[in-house]
């Protein structure tokens, strides 16, 4: 017997609130295959699956996944319920996730030794001409 929340549905507006989101983000994602609502004339009525996927959605997308990885996540999901292929495949988009943000961490190191060395170089081009104006003015 499923439970009242199992039941539950919410109106986009709802979602939009919930989750901070605009109206245009949820139909987006529904235009991308991400979530599926049932209609009642023109209003869309998300269901709790609806709702789970939008926090999944928006989660993957903090993370640096994209839609299409998303939605991939989705379909293996509702092909295989037993989830081992969608467990290997979650395994794979996390090894590949892991070793491009720690490339971007190297990446942005280098840049940042870059910057630190650019401003040390400025502040010193500063310092002289300072005292270029003090030597000169005395």
């Amino acid at each position: 017997m499923p439970s009242k929340d199992d039941t539950r549905s919410y109106s986009i507006s709802e979602l939009a609130k919930e989750f901070d989101v605009t109206t245009r983000s949820i139909r987006f994602y529904e235009d991308q295959g991400l979530l599926t609502p049932t209609r009642q004339g023109q209003t869309r009525i998300y269901s709790r699956q609806d709702r789970v996927r939008l926090k999944l959605t928006l989660r993957g997308k903090r993370l640096g996944f994209s839609l299409a990885d998303i939605r991939e996540l989705f379909d293996l999901y509702d092909a295989d319920k037993s989830s081992r292929t969608q467990l290997s495949s979650m395994l794979s988009l996390i090894e590949e996730k892991r070793e491009t943000l720690h490339q971007q961490l190297e990446d942005i190191e280098m840049v940042l030794l870059e910057l630190d060395a650019a401003k040390q170089r400025c502040q010193q081009a500063l310092h002289q001409l300072a005292d270029g104006r003090t030597t000169r003015e005395a």
